[in-house]
C-alpha cells in the first residue's frame, strides 16, 4: 500500500536518511510503496537524479526493494528494527509464523537446571569441545566433511559469515525461486546480486541451475530439505546431477543452508564431495530444539571456516557457552532423543495430512519435506483476505518470490489432521469464488 508519510531531504543522503527514519519509527512498514522517483522529486523541488541515487542507496542496504513497473516498496525485512509481525486476531488460527511446535521441544528449564559452568573469561577457548565432537559425527553420518568446523549463532548468522568470508558487493548468487525471503534480503542488505533458479519439489531444477552458473555466479545458496517456503528437498538423483554441473565451475561458493536438520523428515544430500576448493554447510538446531537457541554449526573448508571463526573473534568472541552447553545437555538426554524422532513422525503426518486434504478437493501443493506447505494460487492478496474471513492467517507468496508465480505459504506444525481438512474445504471454497468472480 501506498503510505502519506513525508519524505523529506535536499540531497540524496538527506532524502535516504528520511526515508530510513521512517522505517526505524514504524511510520514506514514492510511492503509499503515509496512515491516514485519523479513524483518525489517534484514533491521535494530536486532532480531525479537526485531520488533515484537516494532509492539505490537505500537499495544497496537492503532497505527498499525495487519492483520494475511496479514501483519501490520498503524491504519485507528491512535490516532495522521494525514492528513484530502482528499476531492473528481473535478467532483466526494463524498459520504464517514458520515456528515449530513447542509441545514438540525439550523443556529447557529441565536442563538448564542441571548445568554446572564456571564463569567464561576473555581467552579461553571459544568452543565447547565435546560439543565440536558430538556435532562432527553428526554431521559426517550424513556425509559431511567435518575437518573444519565452527559455531555460529544461528544458520543466518553462518550464512552471512560465509558469504561476507568470500564475496564482495556486485557478486552474484544463485538462489532458490521462491526461496527463504530472509535469505533474498541479506543478499539485498549485503550487497549481492540474487540469480534466481526455479525449484521443483526435489530442490533446484537442474537446467535453470546450469544456466544460472554459465551467467557468472560466485556462490550458491541451497536448502538440501525442508526448503522455505516449498518443503522441497533433494534425492540422489538431483544431487548427482547439481554436483556435475559444480565440477565444471569449481571457484563457486556452495552454502548449504541445512536449517531444520532433521526435523525435515528426509534424508540429508550434500552437493559438497570434498573436492570443493570452497563450501559451507550450516547446520541448525532451532527447529529440533528450539528457536531461542542461537547455535549452529558450520562446517566447510580451512579458509572458509578459518575466516567465519576470525570474524567472529572481532565481534562477539563466541557464540555462549551456556548455549553450547545447553544443546549438549539436550543432544545426549535420551528423552530428548525419543521427543526428536516422535517430533519428525508428527511434523511428516501434519504435513502429509494437508497435502492429502488438498488432494482431495483437487487443489496443488508442495511440500516433500519440512514445516510448510506452498499451495500455487491465481491471486495472492485475495485468497489470504478470503482465508482470514475463514479464520486463517497464512503468508504471502510475494515475500519469497523473484520470478516465480504466486503461491501461499501454510505452515503445519501444529496443524492436525481434522484441521487439515478444514482449511482445504475452505480453501477451495475461496478459490472457486474467486474463479467465478473473474468469468
Amino acid at each position: 500500500m501506498t503510505v502519506q508519510y513525508l519524505i523529506r531531504g535536499e540531497d540524496a543522503s538527506a532524502i535516504a536518511a528520511s526515508v530510513e527514519t521512517g522505517i526505524l519509527a514504524a511510520d514506514l512498514a514492510p511492503g509499503d510503496q515509496l512515491p516514485p522517483v519523479r513524483e518525489l522529486a517534484r514533491t521535494l523541488g530536486v532532480s531525479p537524479t537526485t531520488v533515484a541515487a537516494a532509492y539505490r542507496s537505500l537499495r544497496g542496504r537492503g532497505l527498499i526493494v525495487a519492483h520494475g513497473r511496479r514501483g519501490t516498496s520498503v524491504s519485507p525485512q528491512p535490516p532495522l528494527p521494525t514492528r513484530p509481525r502482528a499476531s492473528a486476531p481473535l478467532g483466526v488460527r494463524d498459520l504464517g509464523n514458520g515456528s515449530p511446535d513447542p509441545e514438540l521441544l525439550p523443556s529447557l528449564s529441565d536442563v538448564l537446571a542441571t548445568l554446572r559452568l564456571k564463569p567464561r573469561l576473555y581467552g579461553e577457548a571459544t568452543n565447547v569441545p565435546a560439543l565440536i565432537e558430538a556435532a562432527r559425527r553428526y554431521l559426517e553420518a550424513d556425509g559431511i566433511d567435518c575437518s573444519s568446523i565452527a559455531i555460529a549463532a544461528g544458520a543466518l548468522d553462518g550464512i552471512e559469515r560465509v558469504l561476507q568470508a568470500h564475496l564482495r558487493p556486485g557478486d552474484r548468487v544463485i538462489v532458490e525461486d521462491p526461496g527463504y525471503s530472509a535469505i533474498l534480503d541479506l543478499l539485498k542488505t549485503l550487497g549481492l546480486v540474487a540469480v534466481p533458479v526455479p525449484i521443483d519439489d526435489r530442490g533446484p531444477v537442474t537446467a535453470g541451475f546450469v544456466r544460472a552458473l554459465a551467467k557468472g555466479a560466485s556462490a550458491c545458496v541451497v536448502t538440501p530439505r525442508a526448503q522455505n517456503p516449498t518443503g522441497a528437498a533433494l534425492d540422489g538423483a538431483r544431487t548427482g546431477e547439481l554436483r556435475a554441473a559444480l565440477r565444471d565451475h569449481p571457484r563457486v561458493l556452495i552454502i548449504e543452508d541445512d536449517h531444520a536438520s532433521a526435523t525435515a523428515g528426509t534424508p540429508a544430500f550434500t552437493l559438497t564431495d570434498g573436492s570443493r576448493r570452497r563450501w559451507a554447510v550450516v547446520r541448525s538446531v532451532s527447529k529440533a530444539l528450539g528457536p531461542d537457541l542461537r547455535v549452529a554449526f558450520v562446517a566447510g573448508d580451512a579458509v572458509t571456516v578459518g575466516r567465519v571463526e576470525g570474524r567472529m573473534n572481532l565481534g562477539p568472541g563466541w557464540v555462549s557457552h551456556i548455549l553450547q552447553y545447553t544443546v549438549l545437555t539436550l543432544w545426549n538426554a535420551p528423552n530428548v532423543q525419543k521427543m526428536l524422532r516422535r517430533a519428525v513422525h508428527t511434523y511428516a503426518s501434519r504435513r502429509n495430512a494437508l497435502l492429502e486434504a488438498l488432494t482431495r478437493h483437487g487443489i496443488e501443493g508442495h511440500g516433500r519435506s519440512g514445516l510448510n506447505v506452498w499451495i500455487p494460487v491465481q491471486e495472492e492478496a485475495g485468497t489470504m483476505q478470503a482465508l482470514l474471513s475463514c479464520g486463517w492467517l497464512v503468508n504471502a507468496g510475494e515475500r519469497y518470490r523473484i520470478e516465480s508465480p504466486p503461491a501461499i505459504r501454510v505452515t503445519t506444525a501444529r496443524l492436525e489432521p481434522g484441521d487439515s481438512n478444514r482449511f482445504a474445504a475452505d480453501l477451495a471454497r475461496c478459490l472457486t469464488l474467486a474463479s467465478n468472480r473473474t468469468v
